[in-house]
């Protein structure tokens, strides 16, 4: 049996009649303590716990409120020109190697068109040929020195420049060919003397290499310029001189040609 309860306390758990829920149970009061009046009092909730008190925000929400005033005092363009220039990085960087590879490869389509074009229908890089009659007859006109002409060289000999011009102490005949080996060789015909003209054409370290055996004739070999090389004829009344960075045996058959 339970001891008897005073009458004055109000039961822990008080059930209500009809199976309603249970009440929370009331504070009671302390002896010797007033009840607390005015809004305080009514602020105050009702279990007894101490309000909150104003304290230092938390770090996170200071962060995120500094940052958002930073952005409210940002002018707009300035910050529609910083998502731009982000966006423009971000797509930048995610470029591949493949779409550059395609990139570089829609330039280079064009120009080879381009080249090809030049090359096959306008005739690019095909060295342009002479008509060397002209030269030949002013020379022939002159009549000046004896005139000799290359007969029988093959198709593949092309004739690129001819001239014919008087000087000081004489006159120059000047054929320059295109040998089967895209090489080049030119022939010169001059009454101006020797001692000059070889000088001027060969360079004065020029020298004399010794004969070469041309169809009974007496021709020279010389050296030239850098890597060319002459064969030189001196008769009496003109020289005739076929130089060119040819290979030997091309200038043999031009200067073998010559009628």
């Amino acid at each position: 049996m339970e001891p008897a309860q005073p009458a004055d306390r109000v039961p822990a758990d008080p059930t209500p009649p009809d199976g309603r829920p249970p009440l929370p149970p009331t504070a009671e009061p302390v002896a010797g303590v007033a009840p607390a009046e005015g809004p305080a009092a009514a602020s105050a909730p009702a279990g007894g716990t101490a309000p909150v008190t104003d304290g230092d925000p938390e770090p996170a929400l200071v962060a995120a409120a500094a940052a958002d005033e930073r952005a409210a005092d940002e002018p707009a363009g300035e910050r529609a020109a910083v998502v731009r220039a982000g966006r423009a990085e971000k797509s930048r960087s995610e470029r591949s190697p493949k779409d550059m590879a395609l990139s570089l490869l829609v330039l280079l389509v064009p120009i080879a068109l381009l080249l090809a074009f030049y090359r096959g229908f306008l005739g690019g890089e095909q060295p342009t040929t002479v008509d060397a009659a002209p030269a030949y007859e002013q020379a022939r006109a002159a009549n000046v020195f004896p005139v000799a002409e290359p007969t029988g060289l093959g198709s593949g000999w092309r004739t690129v420049s001819a001239s014919f011009r008087t000087v000081d102490d004489g006159a120059n005949l000047r054929v320059g060919y295109l040998t089967p080996e895209g090489r080049g060789a030119q022939l010169v015909q001059s009454n101006v003397p020797p001692e000059r003209l070889l000088p001027a054409e060969l360079t004065a370290e020029g020298q004399p290499q010794g004969p070469a055996d041309l169809g009974g004739a007496n021709w020279q070999r010389y050296t030239g310029r850098g890597n060319e090389q002459a064969l030189v004829l001196l008769t009496p009344n003109r020289t005739v001189i076929v130089v060119g960075d040819a290979r030997d045996n091309e200038l043999r058959e031009l200067a073998g040609a010559l009628r």
